[in-house]
C-alpha cells in the first residue's frame, strides 16, 4: 500500500485532532499540577506522553511517498524511490528481536484462550489487604476492616503478574495461582482488565509498525478498562465524580462481569488487528 503525500498528510493531520481531543483533560490538569487518581495512571504507568500518542505512523509496510524526512525516523527504511518511507517490520525484528519475540508470545497466547470472569476486580482490594499505607491517598469506601473482609470472603483468582505483583504480603498466598514475570504468557488470559489495557502497551512499543488509528483505539480501550477498574476498586473517589460498581454485591458483581465480557471482546478485536497490521505487514514485505 501506498499513499501520497497529500493523503497522509490528512490523515497525520485527523490523528492528531483526536490525539488531542483525548488527552485534553489530562494535559489541562497537568498545566495546574493537579493529580487524578483514575486517569494519570494512562500516562504514568505506560510512560508514553501526549507528545508521543499525537506522533502518526502509517503502520508497517505501508510506503509513505514524498517522505524523506522520515526517513531519519527509527524503523523507517526507502521504498521504492529515495523520497519515500516505509515502517520496517524486518528492522524492529532484528534491533528488538527479544522484545518482537515477547509481543508475539502474549498476543498470540492470550488470544488462544477462553476468557475468565470471575476476579470481579479484586486485585485493587489484594494491593490494600490488611496495610498501614495504600497506594492511593484516597480513603476506603469501606474502612480497612470492611475491605480486609470481602477479600477474605472471595477467593482471589488474579491471572495478571502486573497487578500481583502490588500485592500485600498477607494477599499473596491467598491468589489462586503464584504468578511469576518468567511464567507471564502462561496466564495471561483475555478476560483480564489488564491484559486488555496492556495491548496500549503493546501497541506503543511497536510504534511506527501500527497504524495510527490502532494506537489510539487501543488507547480509548484502556481508558475505558481503567474507569472500570477503579470503580470496582475499594476506594472511595466520590470526590472525583466516580460511581462505584460494589463488587462486594451481587449486582455489584454481575454488572463488572457485563462490561468485562464487552472489554474483553473489544480486546479480541484489537489483539488480532494488531498482529496482522505487524506481522501480516512483515510477511507480506518478506514474500
Amino acid at each position: 500500500m501506498s499513499l501520497s503525500r497529500q493523503d497522509w498528510l490528512l490523515r497525520e493531520e485527523a490523528h492528531r485532532e483526536r490525539a488531542d481531543a483525548l488527552t485534553a483533560a489530562h494535559r489541562d490538569r497537568a498545566t495546574r499540577a493537579e493529580k487524578h487518581p483514575v486517569w494519570d495512571f494512562l500516562f504514568t504507568y505506560y510512560s508514553y506522553k501526549p507528545a508521543q500518542l499525537r506522533r502518526w505512523h502509517p503502520g508497517a509496510g505501508v510506503e509513505l511517498a514524498d517522505a524523506r524526512e522520515r526517513l531519519d525516523w527509527r524503523w523507517y527504511r526507502a521504498g521504492r524511490s529515495a523520497d519515500s518511507a516505509v515502517p520496517d517490520a524486518a528492522a524492529f525484528g532484528r534491533e528488538k528481536a527479544e522484545l518482537a519475540s515477547l509481543i508475539e508470545k502474549m498476543l498470540r497466547r492470550t488470544a488462544s484462550r477462553p476468557g475468565q470472569f470471575g476476579c470481579f476486580g479484586l486485585h485493587e482490594w489484594a494491593m490494600v489487604y490488611r496495610a498501614d499505607e495504600h497506594r492511593h491517598a484516597v480513603p476506603l469506601r469501606l474502612g480497612q476492616a470492611g475491605t480486609d473482609a470481602v477479600v477474605e470472603n472471595h477467593d482471589l483468582r488474579c491471572t495478571h503478574f502486573d497487578a500481583f505483583r502490588f500485592f500485600t504480603p498477607e494477599a499473596v498466598p491467598r491468589n489462586r495461582t503464584s504468578l511469576s514475570r518468567d511464567e507471564q504468557p502462561l496466564f495471561e488470559q483475555p478476560g483480564c482488565l489488564h491484559a486488555g489495557m496492556d495491548l496500549y502497551k503493546w501497541a506503543t512499543k511497536l510504534g511506527p509498525l501500527i497504524p495510527g488509528d490502532l494506537l489510539l483505539d487501543s488507547f480509548e480501550l484502556a481508558r475505558d478498562i481503567r474507569l472500570l477498574d477503579m470503580q470496582a476498586a475499594p476506594y472511595d473517589l466520590s470526590a472525583w465524580d466516580v460511581v462505584p460498581v460494589p463488587i462486594e454485591t451481587p449486582e455489584g458483581k454481575a454488572e463488572y462481569v457485563r462490561r468485562q465480557r464487552g472489554f474483553a471482546d473489544r480486546g479480541a478485536a484489537l489483539r488480532t488487528a494488531l498482529l496482522n497490521a505487524w506481522l501480516g505487514a512483515g510477511a507480506r514485505d518478506a514474500a
